[in-house]
């Protein structure tokens, strides 16, 4: 019986051994290592790079750990390190929240599509507690985005071409990669002639001969992408000096032609010639000829030649001027108003030299008007434009004609007014009105725009409602409080006319902010109502509450509420509405109070468990006599019972029940004395079956037959009233649930 006692005691403090050990010893995370694929069919051989692409991307590591355990809401996180090794931005591969009690389990993971690198490495880390593992071997790691061949070209030029290049005088060209997205983010291997180069960019500066191309460098996974990009054939040449001669002249005048001639006549080469940089249409020989009757000849010219022994090679430009080139400019507004018995003069400005003038009404010569400016009156009204010739040089004869005037007398002027800037009724708490356009109508009722010409010499007076405002005689008028809200009109006067304008509205909104405040912003029902209020006095103002944009039509100056849903106050100010804040009410949640562990907890008699409540903004602790015990947001129990957990979040309560039972420490008796004496006297089995509304006990007797079969078992067998016909009786039972048999055995009944 000693023997046996102290086994008990022994396997009683194991948990509490290993509890000491590991409040001293940290786990210990062990470096993870590549290992063999494991999605079904799993592999047998580890990786030692991983070469990912967008038709592959599955790796898996093995990792260990050993005790003591981890908490129960640990994670293993796998992180990858940079390209060379370092973890100080690690990036997470995987996580795993799983295995806190496998000390030996795989981890999946894809590759980054930007990992690139020979010496990547990996770790995994714990969360609860936090501790880091080692560093695993450095592997290469490379995610192949580009498998396709590159293309190369010569710096500057369009693409590929023929795929030659030249390199003349023992000078330079760069080769470059092109048409590849983010190619700076590479590293490369560059071949001329299949032999390995030093440089590893996207651009390579050669200046020998040779077959050139390049792929990226995928080190280790180089052989997993396709990526060798098209030859380019450089060779070496000399440059021969390439120039146009002088030509006799660059000035020339609409109608001549100049020869352009480079300064080397070669059948061998090729000639290409350009103009402002843009190649000329069959312009092979070694000679071109500008034609200035052709629009646009001018520019600078420049000769390109290419052939056996040369280089490509392009001259210096020349320029060519248009001699005639001169411009004409209108000096007076395009549209002028004349007024009765007024005049005025239009005028154009020239940078001709020896420069003649002929002037047009509705073109027609002006008879006589042959200087730069033209004095008008109110009976030429009329369209006016005047024609400006060279007299002299060898461009003589060229003219061009100045913009057009429109000289009008009206029979009536329209004045059009406008907001200056966005409006929108009611929401505006400002706005300026202006004049806009100006409209000189003629008898037929066509209108010409003089707003520019005569805006100021209009005398103004602004309307509110038909009536003159005060001090308001500009072209504008700026308005800022609704007590000037209204339809607003221009009237307009200039010599004998008289005009009014179009009618603007103005609602303007006061500025004013409407604020409504709440007793809570949770519903907890009709016990507990919360209330809107506002501190803006309502007495005898219109105003209307709403609920989700619906009007309750509610009349008094506080709100109470017991719905949830968004809750705002407009107040009617000048016929605008005012909108308050909003104020969104939600339903009470009850979930939002919870328990750790659960409201139902077990703990070995003369010992304690300790529950945390979250969640709320004050607590109550009650006992079976609603006694208050502690107003904490934990609680320690020592003593079975019901308690009761009263949790506050503002002005809601939410009401949790506790149980507290003892663990039971016996097992299911298999022999009971049914003498009287009040031990053992029936079969008393733990509360872990008994009192179960889902356990269901049933006992049969030696033949098999049922005595008992009951849900929530009282531990009440066998009644006093029982009869035992022997003295060792011999009972079978069977404990269980809707699924399966928890317990079973034999009842020995001693008399």
């Amino acid at each position: 019986m000693k023997t046996k006692l102290f086994y008990i005691v022994r396997i009683l403090m194991l948990p509490i051994f290993l509890l000491g050990l590991g409040s001293v010893h940290a786990q210990v995370l062990n470096a993870p290592v590549a290992a063999p694929n494991q999605t079904p069919p799993a592999g047998a051989t580890p990786w030692n790079r991983a070469c990912a692409s967008d038709s592959f991307n599955d790796y898996w590591v093995q990792f260990t750990w050993n005790p003591p355990l981890v908490n129960s809401d640990n994670e293993f996180v796998l992180e990858l390190s940079d390209a060379t090794g370092d973890f100080s931005s690690p990036v997470e591969l995987a996580r795993d929240g799983t295995k806190n009690v496998v000390f030996d389990f795989y981890m999946q993971f894809t590759v980054p599509t930007d990992t690139r690198g020979e010496n990547y490495r990996l770790r995994v880390r714990s969360t609860s507690p936090a501790v880091t593992g080692p560093p695993s071997d450095p592997y290469p790691m490379y995610y192949i985005g580009v498998n396709t061949g590159l293309t190369i070209r010569q710096q500057g030029q369009a693409d590929f071409g023929d795929g030659t290049a030249e390199v003349c005088d023992g000078n330079s060209i760069t080769l470059e990669v092109y048409g590849l997205a983010n190619a700076d983010t590479f590293q490369y291997n560059w071949y001329r002639s299949g032999t390995p180069l030093s440089e590893k960019s996207e651009s390579i500066t050669v200046s020998a001969s040779g077959m050139y191309n390049v792929e990226i460098d995928y080190g280790a996974c180089s052989g997993s992408g396709n990526t060798l990009s098209n030859l380019i054939d450089v060779t070496s040449g000399t440059s021969l000096g390439v120039a146009i001669n002088p030509p006799a002249k660059t000035d020339l005048c609409s109608g001549e032609t100049m020869p352009l001639e480079a300064n080397i006549n070669n059948p061998s080469l090729t000639y290409t010639w350009y103009q402002n940089g843009t190649i000329i249409p069959s312009s092979n020989n070694y000679i071109y000829t500008v034609d200035a009757s052709s629009p646009g000849f001018e520019g600078d010219y420049e000769v390109e030649i290419f052939g056996p022994g040369a280089c490509l090679e392009r001259s210096a430009a020349v320029t060519i001027t248009n001699a005639g080139d001169f411009t004409v400019t209108r000096d007076n507004a395009a549209n002028i108003v004349l007024l009765p018995g007024q005049n005025s003069t239009l005028s154009v400005s020239t940078d001709a030299s020896t420069p003649t003038y002929q002037w047009y009404k509705d073109g027609s010569p002006v008879a006589g008007a042959t200087s730069a400016s033209l004095v008008v009156s109110d009976t030429e009204t009329g369209t006016y434009f005047a024609r400006v010739t060279l007299s002299g040089g060898a461009c003589a004869s060229t003219s061009l004609d100045s913009e057009s005037t429109v000289v009008v007398t009206p029979a009536s002027f329209e004045l059009v007014i406008d907001y200056a800037g966005s409006y929108v009724a009611c929401e505006n708490t400002s706005i300026a009105l202006e004049v806009t356009t100006i409209n000189a109508v003629d008898a037929g009722g066509n209108k010409t725009d003089v707003t520019t010409a005569i805006e100021n010499d209009f005398a103004y007076q602004w309307k509110l409602n038909g009536a003159n405002v005060a001090g308001e005689t500009g072209s504008s008028i700026s308005l800022t409080d609704p007590t000037e809200n209204g339809n607003y009109t221009l009237d307009g006067t200039i010599s004998t006319y008289s005009s009014t304008s179009n009618n603007l509205s103005v609602e303007l909104l006061v500025n004013e902010t409407l604020t409504i405040s709440s007793t809570g912003l949770v519903s907890c029902g009709p016990a507990e109502p919360v209330t809107i209020s506002t501190t803006t006095d309502l007495s005898g103002e219109t105003f209307t509450w709403y609920r989700n944009g619906t009007d309750l039509g509610v009349t008094t100056a506080d709100l109470t509420v017991i719905d949830q849903g968004m809750y705002q106050l407009v107040l009617m100010r000048n016929g605008c509405p005012l909108r308050s804040n909003e104020i969104n009410i939600t339903p009470f949640d009850e979930n939002l109070i919870t328990l750790d562990p659960s409201a139902d907890i077990v703990f070995p008699e003369g010992g304690s468990r300790t529950i945390s409540a979250s969640g709320g903004t004050s607590y109550s602790w009650l006992d079976s006599n609603n006694i208050e015990m502690s107003t904490g947001s934990s609680m320690t129990f020592t003593e079975e019972g019901d308690y009761v957990l009263i949790a506050t979040i503002g002005n809601c309560q939410v009401i949790r029940n506790v149980s507290v039972t003892y663990l039971d420490t016996f097992k299911v008796p298999n022999v009971i004395t049914v003498n009287g004496d009040g031990v053992n006297d029936q079969w008393i089995i733990p509360n872990t079956y008994s009192n179960k509304a889902d356990v269901n006990v049933i006992i049969y007797n030696e033949k098999g037959v049922e005595i008992i079969n009951e849900f929530n078992y009282q531990n009440n067998w066998p009644s006093s009233s029982a009869a035992f016909t022997r003295q060792n009786m011999v009972f079978f039972y069977k404990i269980r649930n809707a699924s399966e048999v928890l317990k079973q055995g034999t009842i020995t009944v001693i008399r």
